[in-house]
């Protein structure tokens, strides 16, 4: 039986034609083979098991070879082309720096320097990982690096540049080696599986190929570790019980389950794919790079985003197209946010199943009323949605004349609401009041104006959910408290309050005891100057704090939530600024705690009463 021999090196390239991935790279080679401007020193540098070190040996074998072809590839014939791929080259050396690394290697290499090629042109030194060289040894290599022998010629490879020293990068023409496409690796899989034999469809390629993350070499040994496996037929379903990869179906019928609001079998389906062995994160990771690719696969214009098979391709513009280009943002967000904290959270398990229920919740009604509260990740405000209202003619707050009950016909089909129920018109058409024998009743008005419906809405709403979670979360109860200021207001609701300038100060300082279990923002709400003006989008309300610092603060992480509050408290489309105060309008600011109780007592005259009554020492 033939030695058997892994793909990696068996098909390793040998020529720059055979190179994969890295055209431009071997083409600025073979215009300096060419010319004849050959560098004393190069550098290659890029990920593991894309070709550097096969493209130095190229290169070295080809500026040796004595009848390249017209396109600068070594012939193969040669003496030097023999040799070298015998193993018996004398022109041609390489250089491990990993094991090799000390001050007395680098020295044999400097004394074999000066020997002059017997076969060929030049004395090639292939130095492999040479960020692995010591700092001494660096040092000892500067002078002959920068002058070399004119037969010399040194190729340095490495996976991490950033750890040579600067003085040797100066010395060296640079190359980046790029990743290997999914595209490259597939067509080189594809017909390395043709010479071999071995019937393998493409869905099986492109999972290898994205498991080898952009190196050829992984992706050869990956091939061979799948064959051994399934044999020469290798199926779609052996690769992935293989090589432990999450099938794609998981990802569509999950976003089917999704659409539908089924929670109950995205959970089921979670629960699957942890029985068989899936990391859970990794799980959350493939959900988010479906959700990309199917906003991507929304837009013809952006085919060349996605690295997948033709089949796979209209399996995703087919789902693309009936999932709403919000719900796919929405979702995307909710499984990064998932991702980012997944490591902080308690119980990882019940963290994603709160999120596949979260992602189940975007397409119900729930999630696009007008007082819809969305969840956040932790340590963040809930958002408000915004108002879903519908297209009414605005209305006036209508008071209904006295009278008395109306009957209820047997085919009437819907109950009639009697005329003595006084109320707003916005509020009349959320609430119903039995009539006499326990029947409920409702009168049908006309819908109301947006702004007046989700003013109405909003506070109930959230009442109800408030309730019902039981939460103690400060966020929430500021919205609780807010809640109940609109609702004895019921003159903002229906819009008969004008905002004008007391207006704005009076809900501002609302605004102040609202966050009153957060003394040091309400302090700053409360001090704040406000200012405010008309522009076509509504009020801006623009309030100064007493420097750059508040103002960043603020605006990063509660401006959003400090509008939306004004706004359910004003009852009207305010929008928020914050400024920094100018330093004539700050006046003294106390620092020491005597000049604040001396602040104190300027303020309240009680406090300056005790402190003279009980002879206090205020320094």
């Amino acid at each position: 039986m033939a030695q058997y021999i892994v793909s990696a090196r068996k098909y390793r390239p040998d020529t720059f034609e055979t190179l994969v991935g890295q055209d431009n790279i071997a083409q600025t080679l073979k215009n300096s083979i060419v010319r004849g401007q050959l560098a004393h020193a190069y550098l290659f540098c890029g990920p593991r098991g894309v070709g550097k070190t096969s493209t130095a040996r190229i290169f070295a074998k080809t500026i040796n070879c004595t009848s390249p072809s017209p396109d600068m590839e070594p012939c193969g014939e040669c003496e030097s082309c023999r040799s070298f791929a015998e193993g018996r080259s004398y022109c041609i050396h390489e250089l491990d720096a990993a094991s090799n690394n000390g001050v007395d290697d680098i020295k044999a290499l400097m004394d074999q320097v000066r020997i002059p090629p017997q076969v060929g042109r030049y004395s090639v030194y292939i130095i492999d990982e040479v960020h692995m060289l010591s700092q001494s040894a660096f040092n000892a290599f500067l002078k002959t690096l920068e002058e070399p022998p004119a037969h010399a010629i040194f190729i340095l490879a490495t996976t991490e540049k950033h750890k040579i020293l600067p003085t040797i990068l100066s010395r060296c023409q640079t190359y980046d080696f790029n990743r290997i496409t999914v595209d490259n690796i597939v067509k080189n899989l594809r017909g390395i599986a043709s010479k071999e034999s071995i019937n393998i469809d493409d869905e099986s390629l492109h999972v290898i190929a994205t498991k080898a993350d952009g190196a050829m070499r992984d992706a050869l040994t990956i091939f061979d570790q799948t064959v051994a496996f399934c044999g020469t037929d290798v199926k779609y379903q052996d690769v992935l019980k293989n090589l432990n990869v999450l099938d794609y179906e998981y990802s569509f019928s999950l976003v089917e389950a999704f659409l539908k609001g089924d929670y109950p079998t995205a959970l089921l389906k979670f629960d699957e794919i942890l029985a068989k062995g899936f990391n859970a994160l990794h799980f959350i990771a493939a959900l988010s790079s479906h959700f990309r690719d199917l906003i991507v696969s929304r837009s013809a214009g952006l085919d060349a985003l996605l690295e997948l098979p033709e089949s796979l391709k209209a399996k995703y513009q087919e789902q693309a197209g009936r999932c709403p280009l919000k719900f796919l943002y929405d979702a995307l967000s909710v499984t990064t946010a998932c991702e980012t904290g997944y490591k902080a959270s308690v119980n990882p398990r019940l963290h994603i199943e709160f999120t596949l229920m979260r992602l189940s919740m975007l397409m119900s009604p729930l999630a696009a009323s007008p007082s819809a509260v969305s969840a956040a990740p932790v340590g963040q405000a809930p958002a408000i949605a915004p108002a879903a209202t519908p297209a009414a003619a605005p209305v006036a707050a209508r008071v209904q004349p006295a009278a008395e009950p109306q009957p209820v016909p047997a085919d009437s089909p819907m109950p009639v609401q009697p005329k003595s129920d006084i109320r707003p018109a916005a509020d009349s058409a959320a609430q119903q009041e039995p009539v006499h024998g326990g029947a409920p009743a409702s009168a049908p008005v006309p819908a109301p104006a947006p702004q007046d419906e989700a003013r109405a809405e909003g506070p109930k709403v959230r009442r109800t959910r408030a309730s019902r979670t039981g939460q103690s979360s400060l966020s929430i109860k500021s919205l609780t408290e807010v809640k109940e200021k609109v609702e004895a207001a019921p003159e903002i609701i229906a819009g008969k309050v004008e905002l004008t300038e007391d207006v704005i100060r009076q809900k501002w300082q609302e605004l102040a005891g609202v966050y009153a279990s957060k003394p040091r923002l309400a302090n700053t709400i409360s001090t704040a100057v406000l200012s405010s003006e008309d522009s076509p989008e509504g009020k801006i309300v623009t309030f100064k704090v007493l420097n750059e610092a508040q103002k960043d603060w603020i605006r990063e992480k509660c401006l959003h939530e400090l509008e939306g509050n004004f706004q359910r408290l004003t009852g009207a489309a305010v929008r928020l600024r914050v400024d920094v105060m100018p330093s004539e309008e700050k006046g003294p600011i106390a620092y020491l705690p005597g000049e604040k109780a001396m602040d104190l007592m300027a303020q309240n005259e009680e406090v300056k009463n005790l402190v003279s009554d009980f002879g206090l020492d205020i320094k």
